[in-house]
């Protein structure tokens, strides 16, 4: 396994956009800073929720129809995987497909992208692993293989592109077809539109994993970049916005309080939030409208007997 140079420089990047996203109004974190390790431990323990159905609904999907997925993207594929975290789904796709030329898992965990794709190079001793520790929603060098593939197979599940605005979604998807070429393909997990009661029950279960994954972010500010934020006067909540189809994680400030982070002040008031994640839901239709605009068109699509969540494979145009 070869080791590849993290491109991105996460602290500043981090600070930078800390201050900028708390100078707004309404104040706002990204998302993708939830996930330094215990951050990136703490959402595989939300998966693991009775309430959290995503993780395990995909799981299903993929373990049902793996053989099925793996006829249609072919041999001698090479794989990149965005977000690859501890690399467990993947590992349903590699006992399926034929002679795989290699993968290239991507996460800005860095501790645990290396873990991981050691193990995984454990038991796929003959594949090719190149893990590149980055922030996929940037344009990032991918490396290439010793053997040439066939084509190029994107995997992004977890419904992380919900986790986009609709418009970035469609930039980062433009990048995907970018980085996988002419009649590329990409395999995708989304989640459907359902009952309000059993999206807000998803993302505020009652063991209190996702309040403690969503205050961890907090917790980096202060450990990172010196802030003093009381974790105690803040609260996890999940809210639905209808109007936009989308769930939306906030950091409920449960007092007027002022907050220092590198010599800049921000002050609270009583029940001002921190908007710090969207997850967007899906229609089959929207998505696929969605990603037509990214010159991605739909090969298959498979989804649960309850229709929680989609895996879709899309197909990149000849002719871009």
């Amino acid at each position: 396994m070869k080791q590849q140079a993290s491109y991105n420089r996460i602290d500043n990047d981090f600070l930078n956009d800390v201050i900028e996203g708390l100078s707004q109004n309404p104040k706002t974190l990204k998302p993708k800073y939830f996930y330094d390790n215990r951050g990136a431990q703490l959402f595989t323990e939300i998966c693991t929720t009775p309430e959290y159905y995503p993780t395990r609904t995909e799981i299903k999907i993929l373990n049902q129809n793996a053989e099925d997925i793996a006829s249609q993207i072919g041999d001698n594929t090479a794989l990149i995987e965005y977000g690859s975290g501890a690399l467990e789904k993947i590992k349903i796709l590699l006992n399926f497909l034929n002679e795989p030329v290699g993968l290239i898992p991507v996460d800005i965990s860095e501790d645990q992208l290396f873990a991981s794709a050691k193990n995984l190079e454990n038991l796929y001793p003959d594949l090719e692993i190149l893990p590149v520790a980055a922030d996929f929603t940037k344009p990032i060098p991918i490396p290439g293989f010793s053997h040439p593939p066939k084509k190029h197979v994107a995997f992004f599940p977890g419904s992380t592109i919900g986790n986009f605005e609709p418009d970035l979604a469609i930039q980062f998807l433009e990048g995907v077809t970018k980085t996988i070429g002419v009649d590329g393909l990409l395999l995708i997990g989304f989640d459907l539109k359902k009952d309000i009661e059993t999206l807000l029950a998803a993302y505020d279960d009652q063991r209190g994993i996702t309040s403690s994954f969503n205050k961890n972010l907090l917790s980096r500010i202060n450990d990172e970049l010196g802030g003093n934020f009381n974790l105690d006067t803040f609260e996890h909540e999940a809210r639905y916005n209808e109007n936009k189809g989308r769930i939306e994680m906030h950091l409920k400030s449960t007092t007027e309080q002022t907050v220092s982070i590198n010599k800049e002040l921000f002050e609270f008031l009583e029940g001002e939030t921190i908007h710090t994640e969207n997850c967007y839901k899906f229609t089959k239709e929207s998505f696929t409208a969605m990603s037509s605009k990214a010159g991605l068109y739909p090969v298959k699509t498979w989804t649960d007997d309850q229709n929680l969540f989609a895996v879709m494979l899309l197909r990149t145009t000849s002719n871009l």
